[in-house]
C-alpha cells in the first residue's frame, strides 16, 4: 500500500467523510520519496470544533506516518457548508525547502 493509500484509508475510517482527497505532492519536493501530502477533509465532525482542533484530530489519526515518513502535510478541513462556499477550493501548499536545498 502507498503513503498515500494509507493515509486516506487512516482518515477515511477515523472520520465520517462527506469529501476526502489525499494529494501527493511529493513530486514537487523531494527526491522520489513519499513524503508531502495535502489532505482535504469534509465532514460534519468539524462542526463547531476550531481549526486547530480538527487539525489536532488529522494529526492524531496520522502520527505513526508524521513521526517516521511525513515530512511535510497540508491539512484542509471543512464542515460541507464551509467546503460548498469555498466552492470546492483550497489554497496551494507552500514551497517546501526542507532537504532540497542545494549547497
Amino acid at each position: 500500500m502507498s503513503m498515500q493509500q494509507q493515509i486516506q484509508s487512516k482518515i477515511a475510517d477515523a472520520i465520517a467523510c462527506k469529501h476526502l482527497n489525499v494529494i501527493n505532492e511529493s513530486h514537487m519536493h523531494s527526491r522520489g520519496e513519499e513524503s508531502h501530502f495535502k489532505v482535504i477533509v469534509v465532514s460534519e465532525e468539524f462542526s463547531g470544533k476550531r481549526l486547530l482542533q480538527r487539525h489536532r484530530q488529522i494529526n492524531e489519526i496520522l502520527k505513526d506516518e508524521l513521526a517516521n515518513h511525513i515530512h511535510a502535510l497540508a491539512i484542509h478541513t471543512f464542515t460541507p457548508e464551509e467546503f460548498s462556499e469555498q466552492s470546492g477550493q483550497v489554497a496551494d501548499s507552500p514551497t517546501c525547502l526542507g532537504g532540497s536545498k542545494l549547497d
